[in-house]
């Protein structure tokens, strides 16, 4: 069993940045690939971030690429999502994961173990 604690949202005016983090309870974390999805008011969770369990490969919505940033603190069993040049289409609730099995990072079917989430709501 892996704990997943999110932490870092909050209210942030457009145009403004969050750094998420997302603290793992195991030792075993190096070995979960790790990802972060959202989930919006009356819509469907949907994919943000994800990142290999060696934190060699990266992986990035088309909404997020190039304003988003995964990384991973193996040392401190910590994963983290900075958010840059955050937009009103940004608010959501937003959950880190661990996959450990073989499956796709965009699935979140495929991920074992999840946090409670972090809201993270931006102003006009």
């Amino acid at each position: 069993q892996v704990q997943l604690v999110e932490s870092g949202g909050g209210l942030v005016q457009a145009g403004g940045s969050l750094r998420l983090s997302c603290s793992a309870s195991r030792r075993t974390f190096i070995s979960y690939d790790m990802g972060w999805f959202r989930q919006a008011p009356g819509k469907q969770r949907e994919f943000v971030a994800a990142i290999s369990s060696s934190g060699g490969r990266t992986y990035y919505a088309d909404s997020v690429k190039g304003r988003f940033t995964i990384s991973r603190d193996n040392g401190k069993n910590t994963v983290y999502l900075q958010t840059n040049n955050l937009n009103l289409e940004d608010t959501a609730v937003y959950y880190c994961a661990a996959k450990l099995y073989s499956g796709s990072v965009y699935r979140s079917g495929d991920y074992n173990y999840w946090g409670q989430g972090t809201q993270v709501t931006v102003s006009s």
